[in-house]
């Protein structure tokens, strides 16, 4: 059977309301996703699944205060929780760092691929990374990459709702929301991780923020093998050093070189008909790009596309050659 054929029966059993048959459809699409290499979709329709069946255990009147109404209530709370639950098409392919982060990174992800061998021997599996340095220098797309590479669900966390103002509640977010991830196999994402692990002397918080650093230092002690925290910050230094000291990998990732700047338009540009028009331009990008970010270069690229394309009165795809002199470009 191909998928169109899954798709039909599942069309069929849904408009029928045979849900046993649905579920034995949708198991069987699962199945033939993983095995024609469509991962990120059987991931994205096991987690449907999943939420489905759950949500049916919470359809209907419930009593306030019953075992069902709890299980809706925190359900609700879970979800506010999470900004987003998401699978990634990213690779190695598509991320441009220094060679001892490419190394970092592919033996992290080789780690978990062979976390069985590991076992096997009573050898500890890497399982919480931290990204650090200034801001648009790839630190959310390296945590896309590794979603990408152990082909994994990632929960992108939603910081603004974890902290709470009321005492003691910020940890008993934390603590539910670890608790789902590693029930899901997913990975935890926690960008901007220093307004969560502030160091412990800090002023401020009356004593919380100490509460909420010896609740993620319990988290992390206890975090399974299989299961992985990605964190991200610019600013490390205001991370509690016991906190820092959980994390098996801390990558430092810097601004670009001119070597990585010259991959990185190569990689922009390349999948597009758009081209330099002189070497000697191409150089003159490069060089005004050196002290940006990853981002910014990107952006600056990809915005000089744009506005070449909008500028021109007839489209020749032979001969789309990017416009330098747009300010844009010249950041």
């Amino acid at each position: 059977m191909g998928q169109a054929d899954y798709i039909k029966n599942i069309a069929k059993f849904g408009l029928e309301n045979d849900q046993e048959r649905l579920l034995l459809a949708l198991n069987e699409l699962i199945e033939h996703s993983k095995q024609t290499k469509k991962v990120n979709f059987a991931l994205q329709l096991q987690s449907i699944l999943k939420e489905g069946l759950r949500v049916n255990q919470t359809k209907g009147l419930t009593k306030v205060g019953s075992a069902k109404y709890l299980l809706k209530e925190e359900d609700q709370h879970l979800s506010d929780l999470i900004i987003d639950k998401l699978t990634s098409d990213f690779t190695f392919e598509n991320l441009v760092c220094s060679n001892e982060i490419n190394e970092e990174l592919n033996f992290f992800v080789k780690e978990h691929n062979g976390i069985d061998v590991l076992n096997s021997f009573d050898l500890p599996v890497s399982n919480k990374i931290l990204f650090h340095g200034p801001s648009g220098c790839g630190k959310t797309l390296a945590s896309y990459v590794l979603a990408g590479e152990l082909e994994k669900l990632m929960y992108v966390i939603n910081l603004g709702a974890i902290v709470s103002s009321k005492l003691g509640e910020t940890s008993k977010n934390l603590t539910k929301l670890f608790k789902k991830a590693v029930s899901e196999d997913c990975i935890i994402f926690l960008d901007e991780f220093d307004s969560l692990g502030k160091v412990r002397d800090y002023n401020q918080d009356h004593g919380e923020m100490k509460r909420v650093v010896n609740t993620i230092l319990q988290l992390f002690d206890y975090l399974p093998q299989n299961s992985i925290v990605i964190a991200a910050t610019n600013q490390v230094e205001m991370i509690d050093d016991a906190l820092l000291r959980r994390f098996d990998l801390k990558l430092k990732l810097d601004l670009p070189g001119k070597a990585q700047i010259i991959e990185l338009i190569n990689k922009t540009i390349t999948k597009s008909p758009f081209k330099f028009k002189t070497k000697k331009e191409f150089n003159e990008v490069v060089s005004l790009s050196e002290g940006l970010s990853f981002y910014a270069v990107q952006k600056s690229i990809i915005t000089a596309i744009k506005r070449t394309l909008f500028k021109m009165e007839r489209i020749d795809n032979k001969n789309l050659f990017i416009d330098s002199s747009i300010p844009q470009i010249r950041t």
